[in-house]
């Protein structure tokens, strides 16, 4: 069963040795970032999977380890050679480095069960939500950690250049992981997430899956802005 969940964006800059000077820009979202993680630790999950799009859908064990070599510095998380796509290796960075949840442990080292599971960009809504559903069946208590970003397509500046919808959507996105809807969330259209650049809509249904059709009694949206035109939500849901 779901009990917690907590929703992360996953830019490479949110690691400050990436980031380099620009660090201090992303304070505020990374403090967001460590509160809605830390609250799935305080739910007690017998398992706690991370969720994160990726080229293709896939499994990893709880010491998988990624690398930001492609975005700048070498800085990796886990054991042994880095397979984890940007997602996942944001989502460990974010269990392990000093943003992280757990103060003398990383919550790699205090959770029974740790699991990464990547799901594609393309998959249909259908396949997203039976993962949700088969990750929230897997332990009698189970946290998620979810990481996915909105459009990037919001502003001039945006990697996607703006789109005039991008702004409409990501509102309704944002009220989304705001209230707690997870039929919101499945009603995403992939197409239309696509067009608009929505790195996060796979992970969301994911999300939406496992939450089931009762929403949480708690829902909190604790950061939603687009400071490089990308649109960064953080939230946490917890029943």
């Amino acid at each position: 069963m779901l009990v917690a969940a907590a929703v992360c964006p996953h830019p490479p800059l949110l690691v400050p040795q990436v980031a380099g000077a620009a660090a201090p820009e992303l304070d505020e979202l990374r403090a967001a970032c460590a509160a809605s993680v830390g609250s799935l630790l305080d739910a007690r999950p017998d398992t706690l999977a991370v969720v994160g799009g990726a080229d293709a859908t896939a499994s990893y064990p709880a010491d998988a380890a990624g690398t930001l070599r492609p975005w700048g510095p070498d800085v990796r998380v886990g054991r042994g050679d880095p397979v984890l796509p940007l997602s996942l290796t944001i989502g460990r960075w974010l269990l392990e480095g000093p943003y992280g949840p757990a103060p003398g442990g990383s919550a790699a080292d205090r959770l029974p069960a740790l699991r990464f599971e990547a799901v594609s960009f393309d998959a249909p809504p259908d396949e997203c939500a039976a993962l949700g559903r088969r990750l929230a069946g897997s332990a009698r208590r189970v946290a998620l950690l979810v990481m996915g970003d909105g459009s990037a397509r919001l502003t001039e500046k945006a990697p996607g250049y703006v789109h005039p919808d991008a702004v409409p959507y990501d509102r309704a996105l944002a009220e989304a992981l705001a209230s707690g809807d997870a039929g919101r969330l499945l009603a995403l259209d992939p197409v239309r997430a696509r067009e608009l650049w929505v790195a996060g809509r796979a992970a969301f249904q994911v999300l939406a899956g496992a939450a089931g059709e009762e929403p949480p009694p708690a829902a909190e949206l604790l950061y939603d802005d687009a400071p490089y035109g990308v649109g960064y939500f953080v939230a946490r849901w917890t029943r």
